[in-house]
């Protein structure tokens, strides 16, 4: 898929069907992770997957947000260590995340992590260093249904040149 399209077609999905995801794809999205931009070069991240349906069923237990954790292939949780620039290195490389799973056909969901009360108990269950910070927690899988891209606002309504 080009770019432009994974990028104009990307949206959350919260339902998702059974199928799993291949191995290869997973790779595929996680190397695309491991690509983002980072401040300092210091490459903070570290990225867990989980599939084993009690893992993803503990995780949308504990994300307020995220119970459809339970439901998704897989869960690509997002961690780093507690460098100065942590989050906004962890969220580009989510955002790398997103597209790529959309490339692949594969739907996702962002759920927050950083700064959340549930932070430490998602570390203490996939077994993650305590002082690593989690950014997010993102469900994958093949959306029951077609992609539905949510309407954005137009380009000359976001887009100012020389001042706000």
């Amino acid at each position: 898929m080009d770019f432009f399209e994974a990028v104009k077609g990307r949206c959350s999905s919260r339902e998702f069907d059974t199928k799993p995801i291949d191995g290869n794809d997973l790779k595929t999205i996680v190397d695309a992770a491991r690509l983002a931009p980072t401040a300092r070069k210091e490459e903070p991240w570290e990225f867990i997957t989980v599939t084993r349906r009690e893992t993803l069923e503990a995780l949308g237990a504990l994300a307020p947000n995220g119970p459809f954790i339970k439901s998704c292939a897989a869960c690509l949780v997002v961690v780093c260590r507690a460098t100065k620039y942590y989050l906004e290195d962890g969220c580009a490389a989510v955002e790398n995340i997103l597209l790529a799973a959309r490339a692949l056909g594969i739907g996702s969901c962002w759920v927050a992590g950083d700064k959340k009360d549930y932070c430490a108990r998602v570390l203490e269950l996939l077994a993650a260093p305590a002082d690593y910070k989690l950014v997010a927690l993102l469900a994958l899988g093949y959306p029951k249904g077609a992609f539905a891209p949510t309407p954005r606002r137009p380009l000359d309504a976001v887009w100012h040149k020389e001042k706000f």
